[in-house]
């Protein structure tokens, strides 16, 4: 019984002190957690062509590597309420030249980039210069003619741009008729309730990303509230859109 008798002895003395320690000990880890949060909010290499060049063979890999972290970082921004996307570029920069085919880069970085604060970066400059970038990699995606003139058209308000955007998409193969229809309608009207709200319904039933959906469902809403478009959302209200298949 001895034996047994000092080693409890023994643990009560060293367990207190235990405790005692870990507290501290957990203080610094949590701190040391926190810089490594604010010092991740960067890129130690800014420039795509380096990164590419490094990469070597391995650069769809590391493509789908910065791609996940456009995606963290976009979203850890959101949840956090925080409105500077400064990194969203140089992060979609590297990922776009690691991996030209990387569609749904040039999709999510063109709205993201080109919305306003909450939403995105409130570059549509820079949607302008991905997407186009996006369009002269990927020339058969129609869909990309369709997110150019979407910038143009909300963003920029350069409706005859906007108009270009759609007539170019509407001629590659596969493309949808809508979009020839579209290139007509804002040539000749500029923006309009039925055709922005066309747009954004386009974007919502098509889109297979969670916060874009989201995003063009925050729209539609806020066009059917808009004064100028009253009339067009009762008779919304009255004939709802079938969803697009």
């Amino acid at each position: 019984m001895k034996p047994r008798s000092s080693i409890a002895t023994l643990l009560l003395l060293v367990l207190p002190l235990g405790f005692a320690g870990i507290w501290p000990l957990q203080h610094r880890i949590d701190a040391q957690r926190a810089a490594l949060g604010v010092e991740r909010d960067d890129i130690p290499l800014r420039s795509a062509a380096l990164v590419k060049a490094i990469s070597l063979e391995y650069a769809p890999f590391v493509a789908d590597v910065y791609w996940t972290r456009v995606v963290q970082y976009y979203g850890s921004k959101r949840i956090r309420g925080e409105t500077n996307f400064q990194l969203l570029w140089p992060l979609l920069d590297i990922t776009t030249t690691l991996d030209s085919q990387l569609v749904i880069a040039y999709r999510f970085g063109g709205v993201f980039l080109s919305q306003p604060p909450p939403w995105g970066a409130g570059r549509p400059d820079l949607a302008v210069r991905l997407i186009e970038r996006g369009i002269r990699d990927n020339p058969r995606y129609w869909r990309l003619y369709e997110d150019l003139g979407f910038v143009y058209y909300f963003d920029l308000k350069d409706y005859p741009k906007a108009s270009q955007a759609f007539l170019k998409g509407s001629k590659v193969p596969g493309a949808e008729i809508w979009m020839e229809v579209m290139a007509a309608k804002i040539a000749a009207q500029g923006e309009s309730c039925d055709t922005s709200f066309f747009l954004w319904r386009d974007i919502y039933n098509t889109t297979a990303n969670p916060t874009i959906k989201e995003n063009a469902f925050d729209h539609l809403k806020q066009l059917l509230l808009r004064p100028d478009c009253k009339q067009f959302a009762a008779a919304i209200l009255r004939n709802p859109p079938r969803e697009n298949k």
